[in-house]
């Protein structure tokens, strides 16, 4: 049986890495790494520095392409079940031809695999399809929200309180009922902006040398996050990054 370890990796630095992480990675044999692009070389170059670091000479590293998907879709939900499924193939191609019986192979995932990735739910499509057979095993690994909430010293969470995960497109609809604190994720419109009064922490490549944060009450630094956002994408060619909403119970 052909075995898969789903590995989080964390947000940025070399150093978020866990020892259990760090064990999966010199039992594997091939690692599979999916291309986006040359804008975003710089995140594969991390996680081969991570393979050479921890693997063994065997190892073998095995590239497909990611396909490309519509970040302004009219039917959302439908665009994403659809490069879900495309991508989901690329993969299942990539493990039919390289990963050998009794063979490990691994997929070095950006913070936690739990949080708004895909990996697991492509895994499960690709058994589900019956063409091919294995079993994985999930590493857990330090997520950007873990990391955000470390770099301004601050608690997800008040005493007693629950705290929301969600998304830009989702806080733009509104602020999310039962909960004042909210971490928000994949926010390309910006929405925090539509929320002045509220407190924000925020933070973008996390824990690589291009880290950059922010804080304070939205009306005084989103002009400031704006901006900055803007430079970095543009010199970069990407950016990923995250915040925290906290507003006073009576807003």
């Amino acid at each position: 049986m052909r075995k898969i370890y789903v590995i989080g990796i964390g947000a940025g630095d070399p150093d978020h890495l866990t020892l259990q992480a760090a064990k999966a990675i010199g039992r594997t044999d091939v690692f599979f790494l999916l291309d986006k692009g040359e804008t975003k070389q710089s995140l594969v170059d991390l996680r081969e520095r991570m393979i050479r670091g921890y693997s063994t000479p065997r190892r073998r590293i095995v590239e497909g392409r990611d396909p490309d998907r519509d970040r302004a879709p009219a039917d959302y939900t439908g665009t994403i079940a659809d490069w879900r499924t495309r991508r989901s193939q690329v993969i299942e191609d990539l493990i039919a031809e390289h990963l050998k019986d009794e063979e490990t192979g691994s997929f070095l995932v950006w913070g936690d695999p739990s949080l708004y990735d895909s990996t697991i739910a492509i895994l499960d499509e690709i058994l589900g399809r019956g063409a091919i057979t294995f079993e994985y095993e999930v590493i857990p690994g330090v997520s950007s929200v873990s990391a955000l909430a470390a770099k301004h010293r601050i608690g997800l969470n008040r005493v007693g309180q629950p705290f929301q995960v969600t998304t830009g497109r989702r806080l733009a609809e509104g602020w999310p009922e039962g909960a004042d604190d909210v971490v928000v994720m994949l926010d390309a419109q910006q929405a925090f902006t539509g929320h002045p009064d509220a407190e924000i922490y925020w933070g973008a490549y996390l824990g690589t040398e291009d880290e950059l944060l922010a804080s304070g009450r939205v009306a005084d630094v989103a002009d400031e996050i704006l901006s900055t956002r803007a430079e970095a994408r543009e010199r970069h060619g990407w950016i990923m990054d995250t915040y925290l909403l906290r507003r006073h119970a009576s807003d």
